[in-house]
């Protein structure tokens, strides 16, 4: 090929992505749903006091497969009590959970322009989950007009009653970090009456967010966590009423599978005192 042919080919895919990157989105803005609720299923015969905390986004849940089996292998991953993961369509999180045998709450926030397939949030766990609900995050995508929606939902661990927040902050391309501090001090609003423990997981794209949250009371489990997806910090745990169980505190898994452009991020907690 020649120098101009790929000069060429490169601005034509270049004004393609543009495109495509400025598609609008079709959003789903009631609060009241769409929320999908797995099949319940078998708890484990036991548990420990520890609470092992997962957050894994999933990149369009292009290669779930991939994603379950590494979350199945022995090492930090295995056996989580939450399972918070990201960029996910309702049958992706279906096969994802059942590949697991977990129970789940699905919510998505947008028909994606990139994918046009739904892109949301999910929970997961092998203890039971109730009391699901679907929070709208304020701010729209500068040019997408995409809307963030978190989900919320308490698992019964064995330890107690932990309620979780899974979510996915907007992009530093579709916002900035004023949006992200918005974003999570919703949050922290959502989770300001809640007496017992709180978990805060999921791709923040950045740190302002959980900056905010840390201001807001939660212990940034992930502060030292680094390249979750190339050489940028988005992925990120925290907690309020619960205390770390390991130096350090919160770690990056590798992911041989290529299952996506992030790796999770694990930590373990407990009822703190």
């Amino acid at each position: 090929m020649s120098a101009r042919r790929t000069v060429h080919t490169a601005l034509a895919m270049a004004i393609l992505t543009g495109l495509v990157g400025c598609a609008t989105a079709r959003n789903y803005d009631d609060p009241a749903g769409p929320i999908v609720v797995g099949p319940p299923v078998a708890p484990p015969h036991a548990g420990g006091g520890d609470v092992r905390l997962v957050t894994f986004n999933i990149k369009f849940a292009e290669h779930v497969d991939r994603a379950a089996a590494l979350l199945s292998r022995p090492g930090p991953l295995l056996g989580a009590d939450v399972l918070a993961v990201q960029e996910m369509d309702g049958p992706g999180t279906e096969l994802l959970a059942r590949a697991l045998g977990l129970n789940f709450v699905y919510i998505p926030a947008t028909v994606h322009p990139s994918s046009d397939r739904d892109f949301g949030v999910a929970i997961l766990s092998p203890w039971p989950i109730d009391d699901a609900r679907k929070i709208l995050l304020p701010h729209l995508h500068r040019t997408r007009k995409m809307r963030r929606t978190a989900a919320v939902a308490t698992v019964h661990a064995p330890s107690g009653p932990v309620r979780v927040y899974a979510v996915h902050f907007e992009t530093p391309f579709g916002a900035s970090g004023r949006v992200r501090r918005d974003q999570a001090r919703t949050i922290a609003v959502d989770a300001s009456d809640r007496a017992g423990p709180v978990v805060v997981a999921g791709d923040f794209n950045g740190t302002a967010g959980a900056k905010e949250l840390q201001k807001a009371g939660f212990t940034w489990l992930t502060r030292d966590v680094h390249n979750t997806v190339g050489l940028f910090d988005f992925d990120h745990i925290l907690v309020r009423g619960l205390c770390a169980s390991a130096v350090p505190p919160a770690a990056t898994a590798p992911d041989r599978t290529n299952a996506s452009d992030h790796v999770p991020v694990w930590a373990v907690v407990k009822t703190c005192g």
